[in-house]
């Protein structure tokens, strides 16, 4: 790890990444990609030193309170966290200052912070978002090998319902001829409808590939799934968008289940409830009628 002094920490749309690299060893991941301008080893972690007492500043003079979000770049629960505790000390000034917050995150150590994660959502608005991408612990544990198994992982969300945080799942990445089939997209819906999760986002069943992350997952598909890297070549080629042959029939599936469950799974509806902030008193939510 190292620490870096940056200039900002929240984006236009008030995301904050406090840590720049990961160390979960996710064989897809996005976030490797070289258009990041990435300057060091992804696994060489970059603390944002000064972030804290940027975000107390940014919080302070905000006029309107709004959404801050968290994990679109570098999933913030990462080990590290639990020795620097920044996303704890993110979390108490958001909660100090009267904002909403969500977090995109596969480590079940979010529940670590479930009494801040709380005292925000009865103040305003905490939306947790869990990725979900097999059913299957043992293929969890090679494409994903240093995070929470998606047992885990709904585990936390069933402990996030019952404190009355909703939650969201990312159905995402689906991988051509690994899990791409009907059992490993039911079974992951079969969790989210256990675990009464308010709705899913999926934008297809397939992955995305860019220079960077291609390399390093084509080095992983050498590794744990022999004769499955020349498949891909052979198939996408270069291609960014790599859609499995059998998307049409499994995004029926995924809309259907989700339908009949009452799941949200229109992806525009599902970002527009994230980003809408919310103020509550008394136990009671707050709206334009009040």
């Amino acid at each position: 790890m190292h620490s870096v002094w940056v200039k900002g920490i929240l984006s236009a749309k008030n995301g904050m990444n406090l840590y720049r690299g990961c160390s979960h060893g996710c064989i897809y991941c996005d976030s490797r990609s070289r258009c990041y301008r990435m300057e060091h080893d992804f696994e060489d972690i970059e603390i944002k030193e000064n972030a804290i007492e940027l975000l107390e500043a940014a919080l302070r003079r905000r006029r309107q309170k709004c959404m801050i979000g968290t994990g679109s770049m570098t999933d913030p629960y990462i080990p590290l966290e639990m020795e620097t505790g920044n996303v704890r000390r993110a979390l108490s000034l958001i909660c100090r200052y009267g904002f909403g917050f969500t977090v995109i995150t596969k480590s079940a150590r979010l529940l670590r912070d479930l009494d801040l994660l709380k005292k925000i959502n009865e103040r305003s608005k905490c939306v947790v978002q869990m990725t979900l991408t097999t059913g299957d612990e043992e293929l969890c544990r090679k494409i994903e090998p240093n995070v929470s198994t998606t047992k885990e992982r709904f585990e936390a969300l069933k402990q996030l319902r019952e404190a009355g945080i909703p939650t969201v799942v990312w159905l995402s990445p689906i991988l051509p001829f690994i899990n791409d089939t009907e059992e490993n997209i039911s079974a992951i819906l079969d969790y989210c409808v256990e675990a009464r999760v308010r709705g899913v986002i999926c934008f297809g069943m397939g992955l995305t590939l860019r220079e960077g992350n291609r390399e390093y997952f084509y080095s992983q598909l050498e590794r744990h799934f022999p004769g499955m890297k020349e498949r891909y070549a052979d198939k996408y080629g270069d291609r960014y968008v790599v859609t499995s042959p059998n998307n049409g029939r499994l995004m029926r599936l995924f809309h259907d289940r989700c339908a009949a469950q009452g799941i949200m799974h229109d992806n525009s509806r599902i970002f527009e409830y994230l980003s809408t902030f919310e103020e509550k008193t008394f136990g009671r939510q707050l709206t334009l009628f009040d």
